[in-house]
């Protein structure tokens, strides 16, 4: 068996040639961008107003306290001109400051009688309450770069340099398949023997947590069928994601049809817990996911290995996120141990509790954990208080 470090290593060695696509903007959030984008004018493209009140010209400032009113420059409007330097526009808040003036009183420091703005004080400066042209960005400016994920406020800024269909990654076409004839539908009474489906359901829902649709298989414990199947998924799909049937067991197919098919095995066996039978492989022209059939084993390798592979084919940076145990954990073990955990906010640090499970096949505790700690195999003791690598459950371990 290899470490965890190793495995994750040889993961973030295998790339997929995707191309990139063309959406409209409303349908390109929480994706990767994969352009750059620059300003097409000066942010802002005029000196603006930030608060409402009165523009004067400031070099009146000490010789006058009281301002008649020309008029109003209201946002939307064209740019007005002060005629007179010693009298004020109203002007409104996203409105262009008018001509001849380069000075704001807000309504709050002024007080209006009729036609005419009296000061309550003389003291201030040039350029107050405006947001100047071309302080945020010039025309031309690279404002958004590749690679670079789209949150609201990046629709934000695409919208505002009129870009209405942006290129993003595209993201590979995964088929998740479970295995073995003890599962049956999630609408089906199962047997004595028989359990329901649901690793399949819960790796779907994670991966449409990522924008991903995947499609869905089942495959039996016949070796004749699992090959038949995988020839055709294989000139369909860039990502076979499995379920089970990575082991040793005598009905364990997938490992002898996979390199039967001609996948070359790059990792199978991991020194952790749960997980210890994860299985990575290549084709030529995709690359396969063999998790353990239990579905925390299940759902701990798909967000350590699936999710840092997706992070590095997006272009996206490896999250370093950490967090300190609430309580010491002994674990008297040559493997790397994947604690399920809660986060909780102390004082500005994030803590993890450790939760107790029956072990690999507990699906029930798993619904209760935020995250994943991963303790590593070179002591058998770790302490309270100490950090240690997590990785967090939910789309935010990709975006964020």
């Amino acid at each position: 068996m290899i470490s965890v470090q190793e495995a994750l290593r040889l993961v973030g060695e295998h790339s997929l040639p995707l191309s990139g696509e063309k959406v409209n903007l409303s349908a390109a959030l929480n994706r990767v961008l994969a352009q750059p984008v620059v300003a097409d004018r000066d942010a802002p493209p005029f000196n603006r107003i930030t608060m409402d009140g009165i523009a004067v010209n400031s070099d009146k400032l000490k010789a006058n306290s009281a301002f008649p009113i020309e008029g109003i420059q209201a946002a939307g409007q064209p740019r007005k001109r002060l005629e007179d330097i010693n009298n004020c526009i109203e002007v409104m808040t996203g409105a262009v400051l008018p001509e001849n003036t380069d000075c704001v009183i807000p309504y709050e420091q002024v007080n209006l009688t009729g036609d005419i703005a009296t000061l309550k004080s003389t003291e201030h400066i040039p350029f107050q309450h405006i947001h100047k042209q071309g302080t945020d960005a010039k025309k031309g400016d690279v404002l958004l770069h590749p690679n670079q994920v789209i949150t609201p406020t990046v629709i934000g800024a695409l919208a505002s340099v009129g870009v209405s269909q942006v290129m993003i990654k595209s993201l590979p076409r995964i088929a998740i398949c479970s295995t073995g004839d003890e599962l049956v539908d999630i609408d089906q009474q199962p047997g004595p023997h028989q359990i329901r489906k649901s690793n399949t359901f819960m790796l779907h829902g994670a991966l449409l947590e990522l924008g991903i649709k995947p499609d869905v298989f089942h495959l039996k414990d016949e070796k004749k069928e699992i090959l038949d199947t995988l020839t055709l998924l294989l000139d369909k799909y860039q990502v076979l994601m499995f379920s089970g049937a990575v082991s040793k067991g005598k009905y364990d197919y997938l490992p002898e049809v996979l390199k039967e098919l001609g996948m070359k095995k790059i990792v199978h066996g991991v020194a952790q817990r749960p997980g210890k039978p994860f299985l990575f492989g290549s084709f030529p022209n995709s690359i396969v996911f063999g998790f353990p059939g239990n579905p925390t084993s299940t759902f701990v390798c798909f967000n350590i290995y699936f999710k840092t592979w997706l992070r590095l084919q997006l272009g996206l940076p490896i999250s370093k996120c950490s967090a300190r145990l609430t309580e010491e954990v002994r674990f008297a073990s040559p493997l790397t141990y994947h604690a399920l955990v809660t986060l909780s906010i102390q004082e500005g640090i994030l803590w993890a509790t450790p939760i107790s499970n029956s072990g690999s096949g507990d699906l029930v505790h798993l619904t209760q954990a935020d995250g994943i700690l991963s303790l590593n195999s070179e002591n058998p003791f770790f302490p309270k208080g100490k950090a240690y690598p997590l990785s967090l459950f939910g789309k935010n371990s990709l975006i964020g």
